[in-house]
Parts: structure tokens; C-alpha cells; sequence
């Protein structure tokens, strides 16, 4: 065992330079020469050459008939990893105090997906976050949820009545705020459920708070002790961070019971 960790330690050394991180990431968009690649990231000649020397040395690129540079397989897959590693490095300072709470290790893997976002700080920014979600919806919201902020419900509700679909996942201990109930009875919920345009599920526990439509998602982790917090959420447009977070509602969806109002108090 020592001995695959010291080759993976060698690899990890031939990764650990700005450069030749560089060079592999432009080499992913298309094949290329040293020279070409020193004016792109300019830096010297000589300096890129013995960086793509390396990187050939370590089986992570080769060159080609017409003398351009490719990745290998093992480059392109070496790539594939390196996003979760940026993740992680540029929200460092979040997961001191955050993880992933009840998040299965196999999205973890994929946590590089959410590389491209922006982290929205404050109650108030995440609130009109969550709103403008609604309200760039066209064809359907998904939540999954351990409170249910009050001046959210009408404003939902509203677009839900456009033929917005809205699917949902609450806790079993989800914080429902008083007057819940007549609320929805108001803005004619029930009916809503009766037209199809509202599902709902319900798990044992929610730590992780989503909230996306068709086109833009935000995710919100939970403290290190397990508390949800929507006090920040990390955003997003990029294709792949909405990826990764529809994928996890549906996991998330087809592990869930049936909704029990009973189980919930305001």
C-alpha cells in the first residue's frame, strides 16, 4: 500500500505548479506547442518547455505526428479531479465551521461541479437569492427544506399558480412558521396539489438546504454541528453546479416518504 501512495505522491509533485497546472488545463481546450503556449500564459520559452517535459515524463500528455501536445487519458482524468481540489481550497475558510453534512460521499466526489458559483453572505441577500429563484423560474422549482421562511410562501405560491411545477422535500422537524396553515388556505394551496402543480415528500432529517429552478440553483450546508444554515448559500448559474444539484434532489426525492402533515407544529 505505502508503495501506491509514493507513486501517487510523485504525481502529485509533478501536479503542484501554477504552470503545469496551466499548461494541462489549456491543453484540455485544444492541442498546442510549448511556444505557442509561452505567449498564451507568458512566460518564457525555456521555462514551459521543461514543464511540458515533465508532464510528458509523467505520462500526462504526448505529442503528436504534427509536433502539437495533447493530453493522454490519464491527463484528461487527472483534470476531471482537480475542480473539487479548487472547491475546496477557495471555500476553505467556510468548511471550518460547515461540512457536508448528510450529503452521501459519491456527490462529495463530485463537489468540483460547484466550482463556478458565488457565495451569497447574509440572511437578507440569501432571502432576495431565494426570491429571485422564484422568480427567473419558467418551468419548475425544487426545494429541499428545514424551515420554511415566511415571506417566501406567497411570493411561491404566485408563480406556482402560473403553471410553475413546484416539487419539495420537507424535514420531519422543519421550522414552520404560525399561521402557516391559513396562509395556504388563502392562496388556495390545496387546490394547487389537486391540479398537480405541487408534490411533496418528506424525509427524516434535513441538513443541506436547496433551492433551484431550471436554469440556476443555490445550495446552503449545514454547521459542524449538524444545524442547517441559510444564513449563506453558494449560487449559481454554471451548468454543471446545476447538475450536481438536481442530481441530489433526485436522490434525495426517490429516498424520501410520503408527507405527513401531522409531523408538522408551527
Amino acid at each position: 500500500m505505502s508503495d501506491l501512495f509514493d507513486e501517487t505522491a510523485n504525481y502529485v509533485l509533478d501536479l503542484a505548479s501554477p504552470q503545469r497546472m496551466q499548461i494541462l488545463f489549456k491543453l484540455l481546450e485544444k492541442n498546442s506547442t510549448p511556444t505557442t503556449l509561452a505567449k498564451e500564459i507568458d512566460a518564457t520559452k525555456q521555462e514551459v518547455h521543461r514543464n511540458f517535459i515533465r508532464l510528458e515524463e509523467s505520462g500526462l500528455i504526448e505529442k503528436k505526428n504534427d509536433g502539437k501536445y495533447t493530453l493522454t487519458t490519464f491527463g484528461k482524468t487527472v483534470c476531471t479531479q482537480v475542480p473539487s481540489l479548487v472547491f475546496l481550497t477557495q471555500n476553505r475558510k467556510y468548511f471550518e465551521d460547515h461540512n457536508f453534512g448528510e450529503i452521501p460521499t459519491k456527490f462529495q466526489m463530485r463537489c468540483g461541479q460547484l466550482t463556478v458559483c458565488q457565495r451569497v453572505k447574509g440572511f437578507s441577500k440569501t432571502m432576495e437569492q431565494w426570491k429571485n429563484i422564484y422568480k427567473n423560474s419558467d418551468d419548475y422549482i425544487y426545494e429541499i427544506l428545514s424551515e420554511v421562511p415566511l415571506d417566501l410562501i406567497e411570493p411561491l405560491i404566485k408563480k406556482v399558480k402560473k403553471g410553475i411545477k413546484f416539487d419539495y422535500i420537507f424535514s420531519e422537524s422543519v421550522v414552520v412558521p404560525k399561521g402557516r396553515k391559513a396562509i395556504l388556505k388563502k392562496l388556495g394551496f390545496d387546490k394547487l396539489m389537486d391540479d398537480g402543480l405541487i408534490q411533496r415528500k418528506m424525509t427524516k432529517n434535513v441538513q443541506t438546504v436547496l433551492v433551484m429552478n431550471e436554469k440556476e440553483a443555490c445550495i446552503m450546508f449545514p454547521t459542524v454541528d449538524g444545524d442547517a444554515d441559510i444564513s449563506e448559500m453558494f449560487y449559481s448559474e454554471d451548468p454543471m453546479f446545476h447538475e450536481w444539484c438536481l442530481d441530489y434532489f433526485r436522490y434525495c426525492w426517490y429516498g424520501s416518504d410520503i408527507f405527513k402533515e401531522s409531523k408538522l407544529k408551527e
